[in-house]
């Protein structure tokens, strides 16, 4: 039995007004031919197939298209519902889509079957029980008791998906005892997982309350296969519970790590193997930081760039003193390049480093202005709206200190 584990799709997203529609055909594309080429037997989606719980019809017809397209393969798909997926939206092609080897499982139930699948292989054999999770919501695990503390909840909580987490599991142990099969038991899920790290587009949405979920409460599952977070890693120092991650970078700090879809194949109930499968990059994208000779130079890079796809970048330039022309700088810099500048920033590291060299001041040595100064520098104002608004912040305090020099001058 040959399995894939993949998770946070999030097709329809929109990355600083730019479509992914083209990555996420391209990787959708990608992944149909590593099913054929290592004859996978089975995909599953750890959550997060769309973006929002509304996505855009384009997205729809994408998801729909890639199961017709997996079910002409005789692959299995299985499908779990994320934190940013809709129930609702899922389950409206549920029936349909069961008719073409695909499983979705949108949220957790008090039927257990509805969560225990049975998976064959590309002959009709049976070949794997998954306990699918998806993203679990408090409200279909957990009766809120009045009273409870913030750490009472977050205890009942954990203990409560912990359960069925165990439950399901035994679910699963039963039903392969008594067919008498000698296949593996898989277990999913859409969660953080205690000491896991995460990236910047991983939204702070967990379970409920729950920051984290520890690790030795997942069943002893031969794997566990999860989504959530982008980043692709290993849980716990268990080779057998791993993140797949995002297929596409969904924020700049994600260009630091590879991407991945994990293979996971097995002889009977016997794990045999665990492959991490890169993903090529699909749209170029880049990180640039420095001051801004650091980063003219950095530029240079792109002169031969004839890609038709422009590089996508994110700039962060470090800078002592206000400009108020950065914005045009860069629009400089890069005229005649093939790329766009997403994201400028301005680093104030070296902003902080000047307050931490000047910690030596006593606040009898400093006016208020001089400290409201030092403060405001720490801020980045950009463009002439910006900028407005700092003058009326700076207008603002200095009426009010000479408001307080006045009160204090006639008492």
């Amino acid at each position: 039995m040959k399995i894939l584990h993949t998770s946070d799709w999030h097709l329809g997203q929109n990355f600083f007004t730019k479509s992914r529609k083209q990555e996420h055909q391209a990787f959708l594309d990608w992944l149909l031919d590593e099913i054929d080429n290592n004859q996978i037997d089975a995909v599953i989606v750890a959550g997060d197939i769309f973006d929002t719980g509304s996505p855009p019809s384009y997205a729809r017809e994408m998801y729909n298209q890639f199961v017709v397209s997996i079910s002409q393969r005789n692959c299995s798909l299985v499908v779990l519902g994320g934190n940013h997926d809709s129930v609702s939206t899922l389950k409206e092609s549920k029936s349909l889509l069961a008719c073409l080897h695909t499983y979705v499982v949108a949220n957790t139930s008090d039927d257990l079957n509805d969560q225990l699948l049975v998976l064959n292989n590309r002959d009709g054999s049976v070949g794997a029980i998954v306990c699918a999770v998806p993203f679990v919501r408090p409200r279909d695990v957990l009766t809120s008791q009045a009273g409870e503390s913030g750490t009472e909840k977050r205890q009942a909580l954990g203990d409560a998906i912990k359960a069925h987490y165990h439950d399901l599991y035994q679910a699963a142990v039963n039903l392969r005892k008594d067919n008498g099969w000698q296949v593996p038991i898989i277990a999913t899920g859409h969660l953080t997982a205690l000491g896991v790290s995460p990236s910047k587009s991983v939204r702070d949405i967990y379970i409920g309350t729950l920051d984290g979920f520890a690790a030795d409460g997942f069943p002893p599952a031969d794997y566990i296969a999860l989504g959530h977070i982008h980043r692709p890693q290993i849980v716990a120092k268990s080779e057998h519970i791993r993140y797949s991650g995002s297929p596409i970078p969904l924020s700049f700090d994600e260009l630091k790590f590879n991407k991945q879809v994990v293979l996971v194949e097995f002889n009977g109930e016997a794990r045999v193997r665990i492959e991490p499968i890169s993903i090529p990059s699909f749209q170029p994208m880049g990180v640039l930081k420095g001051s801004l000779e650091e980063i003219d130079v950095q530029l240079s890079q792109y002169k031969d760039h004839d890609d038709p796809k422009a590089v996508w970048l994110h700039i962060e330039v470090s800078v002592q003193d206000y400009l108020s022309d950065l914005q045009q700088r860069i629009q400089l810099m890069t005229e005649g390049l093939n790329v766009e500048v997403l994201q400028l920033q301005r680093t104030r590291g070296p902003k902080a480093q000047a307050l931490t060299q000047e910690a030596k001041e006593t606040l009898s040595e400093l006016t208020p202005n001089d400290v409201f100064q030092k403060r405001l520098a720490l801020e980045v104002f950009e463009g002439d709206e910006e900028i407005a608004r700092r003058d009326r912040i700076q207008t603002q305090f200095a009426n009010i200190v000479a408001e307080v020099e006045n009160v204090e001058a006639s008492e």
